[in-house]
């Protein structure tokens, strides 16, 4: 088992920035990717960013390519996303999530970030 705690969101104004983290404990060493997506009212839940932990391969979805950066420090088991320039459209719960090797999905509690004047 794996347990994901995120941590960093709130209210910013538009082109702000965010950096959210999450800690992963349990079973780290069994994790091969991690990631964030992000669920806003009313619309579809949106793979935003993933990051393979052996290589260091990363995924961005195009509407945060350039914006949004995924890192991880693997002595801590600590996965991060830094926001910049983030719009009002980027408001949303950002959800941390784990996949085992073995095909194991995990999932935070969500950290909520607002972008509002």
């Amino acid at each position: 088992q794996v347990q994901l705690v995120e941590s960093g969101g709130g209210l910013v104004q538009p082109g702000g920035s965010l950096r959210l983290s999450c800690a992963a404990s349990g079973s780290t060493s069994t994790i091969n990717a991690m990631g964030w997506y992000r669920q806003a009212p009313g619309k579809q839940r949106e793979v935003v960013a993933s990051i393979d932990i052996s290589s260091g391969s990363t995924n961005y979805a195009d509407s945060v390519k350039g914006r949004f950066t995924i890192s991880t420090d693997n002595a801590k088991n600590t996965v991060n996303l830094q926001m910049i320039s983030l719009k009002p459209d980027d408001t949303a719960t950002y959800y941390c999530t784990a996949e085992s090797w073995s095909g194991d999905y995990y999932r935070g509690q969500g950290t909520q970030v607002t972008v509002s004047s």
